[in-house]
């Protein structure tokens, strides 16, 4: 696509959002044109947030399926447009709905807290819902002998478990962009930049994770580098963030951490590359696909939804 054309498009998705009333939503890990385009750029917190409270009659979602649902969960009146289908999440596969059940089943009598990075149908069985900028303080929150089961992603449910000492049953799911990152990698750029901090995600593996200046949601990962002095980071999440990163501190050096195997030397997630302005366009004009969630489904997911809305309100999260 030339620039022209690309200025075309841009163009008439904004005029479109005005004649229609919609508003974009876009995650950080979408390319930068795209986050530019958004009328609001978030994690997965923030975007929950602000699906379930805006004045517009279409929800955009540049993101994955999992976040349209939960938009569609917290605001079913609203039509929630998705550009591509086909853009899912590793991690929200690993927990299919009928295994899920089983292993409840076999786990009774245990508080459910499910990462927001999962089905409806998943959210529908939990009692409370996270995220990566939360999930400390929402299992703190529960009292303090709870008994809990923390789905889907082992290494954030590990994280957690360390960080809190709770009594956790972790599902055994993972992010196929966070698996991946390559330690060995890592550690040959900090010897290459001995000033870098390696900031890292808390999906990561734990041999990542322990070689982290610091470690947090990619909200939080954002904020650590524009309130830290330091002048260069080596950043192992998807390096969507890294755009948000560099407007924020544009004098700043980001080098994205690469995977265990490639040669691209960074290690996006596939799913939201799928997103493109062009299929942003297209959707807008035709207002398909559009995202439907089974209304029993909707009321059951909705109340561990809210509750996390309700907790993170409370923290000033």
């Amino acid at each position: 696509m030339s620039g022209k054309e690309k200025q075309d498009i841009i163009f008439e998705i904004k005029k479109m959002k005005d004649e229609k009333n919609a508003i974009i939503l876009a995650h950080y890990y979408q390319t930068g044109d795209i986050q530019d385009i958004a009328d609001f750029v978030g994690d997965s917190l923030a975007l929950s947030q602000k699906a379930a409270s805006n004045n517009a009659d279409i929800i955009l979602f540049a993101g994955v399926k999992f976040m349209g649902e939960t938009a569609k969960i917290l605001a079913p009146e609203k039509k929630v447009l998705l550009p591509d289908m086909n853009a899912g999440c590793s991690l929200a596969d690993s927990c299919k709905a009928d295994d899920f059940k089983i292993f409840l089943n076999q786990n009774p009598g245990r508080t459910v807290v499910s990462y927001v990075n999962t089905t409806a149908e998943i959210k529908a069985m939990s009692d409370i819902i996270c995220t990566s900028s939360n999930a400390i303080q929402i299992i703190n929150s529960l009292p303090e002998k709870e008994k809990i089961i923390f789905a889907p992603d082992r290494n954030l449910g590990n994280y957690v478990l360390n960080k809190t000492g709770r009594d956790i049953i972790v599902w055994n799911g993972t992010c196929h962009v966070h698996e991946e990152f390559s330690l060995e990698a890592i550690l040959k750029l900090k010897n290459e930049n001995p000033a870098a901090k390696i900031i890292v995600h808390p999906e990561c593996e734990l041999p990542v994770r322990m070689v982290a200046d610091f470690i947090g949601s990619t909200a939080a990962l954002l904020q650590f580098t524009k309130q830290d002095k330091s002048k260069c980071y080596i950043v192992a999440t998807e390096p969507g963030i890294i755009h948000q990163m560099k407007k924020e501190n544009p004098d700043k050096n980001y080098i994205p951490a690469p995977p265990k195997d490639s040669t691209c030397g960074c290690n996006e997630c596939n799913f939201m590359k799928l997103i493109t302005m062009e299929k942003i366009y297209k959707c807008l004009k035709n207002e398909k696909p559009e995202i439907f969630v089974d209304n029993k489904i909707i009321i059951d997911a909705l109340k561990p939804i809210k509750r996390m809305l309700e907790i993170s309100e409370k923290l000033g999260l």
